[in-house]
């Protein structure tokens, strides 16, 4: 007779509360690839370094992000804890909730059904004890999802502006004569966009594949272009004072708070590494290998993004030219050093690609982070955008509702010449604070909260790790809505305060409307029935890579 009962971590995931539906296709390297993929911390650093040339300087493009990568290394240290203990795709609303234990009615009975598969392992998510205080759970849960949901969409839309800004400096470099119009790169952007749709849609099951070979690529793209940049500059480099400790600041804000407003690239470059937990769903092993893939993507990220923007810097000709050139400030920087237009391109499409790659990776995150609060009751509509397509195997309306929101995001474009810092740290800020709620509420509890898991710090460094995380969310978090010069006009504002008052209104409306009367927190949707019934995952090793 066929075993029915569930299995690893598909049996782990039942205990806390939701059905397994997706399938664990993504093996270590994969799910490393997409991490990588997401962060994409050496292109994304190089193509906004318009944020901090102007805001900064050279300290703040190298010393900035040096502080913004320890910092979310600290963050990221603090949250594997949290997946360690809860490996789901709700993530932070579902760490922040925690889990309630299970009726004890069904308690023995669930024990007793798993105990022969996975008892040691399992034990402890069982009979967890809730993060937050009961009576705060809902409140605390549907803020955390809807701020991470927004963070995610915001996200998307700055890898296709990243992107489609790339596209366009091209175009400058190729015809001269040609005026760039903000229209021109919001088509760009939809047509990424929507291509990426294409792909996550209809090529999910190669997927794996793609995000292995991104992270190759990345690397790849890394070294090939650092070397050959360094040697067609030489022996013409800036000197080792103008890389590390040249200052500019022309903002109109005092100059330290210019130098951190130029934080906004670092932090760009080495956050979303929570990818991994809205992702862990289709990752065997989850609780081991989730938090490890967790850090070492920050660690790699701000590595090799540290060394690229001090080759960068190194081969820069004249900065006043490489901040208001029309090629962007990447292109310029390559045109200088190889002092070959067709060189310069052909180096520019190795960070495309990857950016391209970023789209693909962070729109798959998006989607399942969507699906993930929805099947909690979270978002309006929440049963439709929790259904999984029953023939492509994945949750195709939330993917859908990505795209339309982040649509809606360029649509900012259009109307504003700050648009660009105002996306940007709509991604990042949204994300920040999605990241301090479930610290918080830990630390708040005396970092006691959580239950056995895998990966632990120690108590001393767990309190020192999560008040460096604390206080940098905290800081960035109200700079970053600051506009990026002292002159503001209507359409020179950072409206990433508007895009997120606007999330707030809607959340808000939701809450009284629906969520109020029926959110509780991630739901236990499982049932013992469904646990005896559901069939054991393929176990073939050609179906889940080792």
């Amino acid at each position: 007779m066929k075993d029915t009962s569930l299995q690893g971590d598909d049996a782990q995931l039942a205990a806390l509360g939701h059905r397994p539906e997706l399938k664990r296709q993504f093996s270590t390297w994969a799910m490393l690839g997409l991490a990588f993929a997401v962060l994409n911390s050496w292109t994304a650093l190089s193509a906004s370094l318009s944020i901090s040339l102007t805001s900064g300087g050279s300290t703040s493009v190298i010393w900035g992000l040096v502080t913004a990568g320890f910092c979310n290394l600290c963050i990221a240290s603090s949250l594997a804890e949290f997946l360690s203990a809860y490996p789901t795709a709700g993530g932070q609303y579902h760490w922040v909730a925690g889990k309630a234990s299970l009726k004890l009615k069904y308690r023995a009975k669930l024990i007793i059904l798993l105990v022969s598969t996975w008892l040691s392992s399992i034990r402890s998510s069982l009979l967890t004890k809730i993060v937050s205080w009961p009576k705060w759970v809902p409140i605390l849960s549907w803020i955390t999802g809807w701020i991470n949901v927004a963070g995610w969409v915001a996200l998307v839309a700055t890898n296709s502006l990243l992107s489609s800004q790339l596209i366009v400096g091209i175009i400058s470099v190729m015809h001269p004569s040609y005026e760039t119009q903000r229209w021109h790169q919001f088509l760009i952007y939809i047509g990424l966009t929507l291509g990426a749709f294409v792909v996550n849609a209809f090529m999910n099951s190669i997927l794996p594949v793609i995000y292995r070979g991104a992270f190759t690529w990345s690397i790849g793209g890394f070294v090939i272009v650092s070397i050959t940049v360094l040697a067609c500059a030489s022996p013409d480099y800036n000197s080792a004072y103008f890389v590390f400790c040249d200052f500019v600041n022309k903002t109109g804000w005092p100059n330290g708070i210019a130098w951190l407003l130029g934080l906004l690239q670092g932090g760009l470059g080495v956050t979303a590494f929570d990818a991994v937990a809205h992702m862990i769903e289709e990752v065997p092993n989850a609780s081991v290998e989730g938090p490890k893939i967790m850090v070492y993507c920050v660690g790699i990220g701000t590595f090799t993004g540290s060394v690229f923007l001090i080759v960068l810097l190194f081969v820069a000709g004249d900065m006043d030219q490489v901040a208001n050139s029309a090629a962007g400030p990447l292109l310029q920087i390559l045109l200088d050093a190889t002092k070959n237009k067709a060189g310069a391109i052909c180096l520019l499409m190795l960070p495309l690609v990857c950016l391209i790659l970023a789209i693909l990776s962070v729109m798959t995150t998006s989607s399942r982070m969507i699906f993930a609060f929805a099947r909690d009751g979270g978002l309006p509509a929440s049963r439709f955008f929790a259904t999984v397509h029953p023939t492509l195997k994945l949750p195709l309306n939330a993917l859908i509702l990505t795209v339309i929101v982040v649509i809606i995001f360029g649509c900012i474009f259009l109307g504003s010449t700050s648009a660009f810092n105002a996306i940007i740290s709509a991604a990042v800020v949204a994300l920040d604070l999605s990241y301090g709620m479930p610290i918080l509420v830990n630390c708040l509890q005396g970092r006691r909260a959580l239950p056995e898991r895998q990966w632990k710090l120690p108590n001393a460094v767990g309190w020192a790790v999560d008040m460096i995380a604390l206080a940098y969310i905290i800081l960035t978090t109200v700079l970053f809505v600051f506009p990026p010069s002292t002159t503001v006009t209507g359409s020179s504002m950072n409206y990433c305060i508007a895009a997120f008052a606007v999330i707030i209104i809607i959340s808000v409306f939701q809450w009284v409307v629906d969520g109020r009367k029926n959110y509780t927190g991630p739901r236990l949707d499982v049932t013992i029935d469904a646990l005896e019934t559901t069939a054991t995952r393929d176990s073939n090793p050609a179906t889940q890579e080792k």
